[in-house]
C-alpha cells in the first residue's frame, strides 16, 4: 500500500448519513451496512453480506433473522453487537432533519416510533449479541436491497450517543467499521480519511484518501492536468469536457462506465394545460431525444421510453418507443385546443452543469418546432427546491440514479403516493394507480412483482405521458498516471469503491 488517492467533494454541511441524501463519501468508506450491493463478475448485480455474515427470510417475507460477523470493531476497538444495529434504526426514525427513515419505515412499529407514540421499535428483537430478528408491517421484497443504501449505515450506540450533534461533524467522534477513518476535517479546503487497517474486510489498497471541496470546473481541469488528482470525472467539467473525450492526450487512460440512472423531463399535471394527457403526449413526441443526447452527451448512452434504466433490476427491453413525430404532435396539441401552441416555463436551477442547461435550451428548441413557447427560468438552488417540493414548478429537467438495484426505488420515490409525486412537481392525480404502486412492494412472487411494476411503468409513462424519459448514459473518468486498480461501483460511481484503488509505488 502507498500514498494517498486525491479525489474531489463539494463541501458537504454533514457527513452523518441520516441527515443528508446528498454527501455520503465518508458514509460509503467510513462505515459498513448490514449488506452490501455489488456488481459480480457476470456483470449481475447481487446483494452480499457485510456486517451481517448471512441471514434468514421467512416463508411470508415478513420476518428476516440476522446474524453478524463476530470479528467487527468500530475504528474505537468497540466490538459490533446487535444493539449497535438497533440504535442505527431508532436513531434513524427519531432525530430530526432525517432524509432516511423510508429505509426502515417498514419494520413493525417504525411509524409509532418516528411519530413519538412510543420508545420501542416493536419489530427489532435483539435474540444474542450477534443475532436479531427483524418483522415487517407487511412483505417487501426491496427490503435487503435498502439497508444496502449509505442511510443504512451502522454505527457505534456508545460514541455517537455522547456526539450528539457533533457526530457527522468533529471526525474525531465519527466512528465507523469501514476501510478508511475521517481523520481531519478543514473548512473550505477538504477530508483527509486514513486507512483502517483493522477493518474486518481487510486494509484498503492505499494509506488513505484526500478529498478536495473544490467545484469550479477551470480548477478541477487544472488539478488534474498538473498531476494534482487521481481521478477526473467528466460530468465535474462542464464544456471542457469534450476536450478529454476527443483529444487524444488522454484517450488512454479514459475509463468510461454504465450509469444505472435516467434523465428525465417532469410535467406537472396540476398546471394547465399540462393536466391535458394530449398535451403531454405532444411534448414527449415534439422531442427528438436521440438529438438530444447527442447534443448533451455526445451519444454516449442509451434512450429510455418508461421509468426503470437500463441496467436496473425490472429494466423492460420490450417497452414500445417513444417515437420522435412532429406531426402526431401538432395534431394532439390542436385536439386539445391548443392549435397554436401554449406558454411553458421550464425551471432550470441557477447551479444547473453545462449540460443540463445544454439538454434544456435543446428541448426548448424542438418544442418551438410545433408551437410550444417554452421559456427558460433560472433559478437559485433554495427556491428551485422550495418551489419543487411543493409542486409548483410547471417543468424541468433532473437524473435519478439509483441508490438500490430495485424498481421500487425508482417507481415509488416518483408515484408511490400523493405526497411523493407532488414532492417532485409531478402531481400525478390517479389514486388507483398509486395504490397499486404501493400494493406492488409487498408482492413475494419475484416475476409477478416485476410483471406488475412493468405494467404500471406502461400506464404511467406511455398511457398518461406523465414525465418525459429521455436517457441512460455512460459515464466518463479519466485516471491519472499513478492510479492503480481502478473500480466502479454498481451504479457506476466511484466514490464508494475507493478501498479498492491504490497509487502506484514509486521505485
Amino acid at each position: 500500500m502507498s500514498g494517498y488517492i486525491v479525489a474531489i467533494e463539494e463541501e458537504p454541511d454533514t457527513v452523518d448519513f441520516q441527515r443528508t441524501t446528498i454527501h455520503y463519501t465518508v458514509a460509503t468508506n467510513v462505515f459498513n451496512r448490514l449488506v452490501e450491493m455489488e456488481l459480480g463478475e457476470d456483470g449481475n448485480v447481487k446483494i452480499m453480506p457485510s456486517l451481517a455474515e448471512k441471514w434468514e427470510e421467512s416463508k411470508d417475507g415478513t420476518t428476516y433473522t440476522f446474524y453478524l460477523r463476530k470479528d467487527v470493531k468500530f475504528s474505537n476497538g468497540s466490538p459490533l453487537t446487535a444493539s449497535d444495529v438497533l440504535y442505527s434504526f431508532k436513531r434513524m426514525l427519531t432525530i430530526p432533519d432525517t432524509g432516511n427513515q423510508d429505509i426502515v419505515l417498514i419494520i413493525k412499529g417504525a411509524e409509532k416510533l418516528a411519530a413519538g407514540e412510543t420508545d420501542e421499535l416493536e419489530g427489532f428483537k435483539l435474540l444474542d449479541d450477534h443475532t436479531f430478528t427483524i418483522t415487517l408491517e407487511e412483505p417487501f421484497e426491496a427490503f435487503l436491497a435498502c439497508l444496502s443504501m449509505p442511510g443504512g449505515s451502522i454505527m457505534d450506540e456508545e460514541s455517537a450517543s455522547k456526539a450528539g450533534d457533533q457526530f457527522g461533524q468533529d471526525p474525531a467522534q465519527t466512528i465507523g467499521t469501514g476501510s478508511f477513518v475521517l481523520k481531519e476535517w478543514t473548512p473550505g479546503k477538504g477530508m483527509v480519511l486514513t486507512a483502517n487497517k483493522d477493518c474486518f474486510a481487510g486494509a484498503p489498497q492505499s494509506e488513505g484518501l484526500n478529498l478536495l471541496f473544490i467545484t469550479e470546473p477551470e480548477e478541477i481541469r487544472a488539478r488534474f492536468e498538473s498531476g494534482e488528482l487521481d481521478i477526473l470525472d467528466l460530468d465535474d467539467l462542464g464544456s471542457s469536457a469534450e476536450y478529454f473525450v476527443h483529444g487524444d492526450v488522454y484517450k488512454d487512460r479514459m475509463k468510461e462506465v454504465p450509469q444505472i440512472g435516467i434523465s428525465y423531463i417532469a410535467l406537472n399535471e396540476s398546471k394547465a394545460p399540462l393536466d391535458d394527457v394530449r398535451v403531454r403526449q405532444a411534448l414527449q413526441l415534439a422531442l427528438d431525444r436521440n438529438i438530444l443526447l447527442d447534443a448533451v452527451y455526445s451519444g454516449r448512452g442509451e434512450t429510455e421510453n418508461g421509468i426503470f434504466s437500463h441496467g436496473l433490476y425490472g429494466f423492460n427491453p420490450n417497452l414500445p418507443e417513444i417515437p420522435y413525430d412532429v406531426d402526431k404532435a401538432k395534431q394532439l396539441l390542436k385536439d386539445a385546443g391548443h392549435p397554436n401552441g401554449f406558454d411553458l416555463v421550464f425551471s432550470v436551477k441557477s447551479s444547473s452543469t453545462q449540460a443540463e442547461m445544454t439538454l434544456a435550451k435543446e428541448a426548448v428548441a424542438m418544442w418551438a418546432g410545433v408551437g410550444i413557447r417554452a421559456e427558460i427560468q433560472n433559478i437559485d438552488e433554495e427556491e428551485f427546491m422550495t418551489k419543487r417540493k411543493s409542486g409548483d414548478l410547471a417543468c424541468y429537467t433532473a437524473t435519478w440514479i439509483a441508490d438500490y438495484n430495485d424498481p421500487d426505488n425508482y417507481i415509488t420515490t416518483f408515484f408511490g403516493s400523493k405526497e411523493n409525486t407532488t414532492g417532485r412537481s409531478l402531481c400525478y392525480p390517479k389514486e388507483d394507480v398509486m395504490r397499486r404502486v404501493r400494493a406492488a412492494r409487498a408482492i413475494t412472487d419475484p416475476e409477478a412483482r416485476i410483471e406488475e411494476y412493468q405494467d404500471l411503468e406502461k400506464t404511467i409513462v406511455q398511457d398518461d405521458a406523465a414525465w418525459i424519459p429521455l436517457f441512460s448514459r455512460m459515464r466518463l473518468y479519466v485516471i491519472s498516471n499513478r492510479l492503480d486498480g481502478f473500480v466502479h461501483a454498481w451504479n457506476g460511481s466511484v466514490k464508494n469503491v475507493y478501498s479498492e484503488m491504490s497509487i502506484k509505488s514509486v521505485p
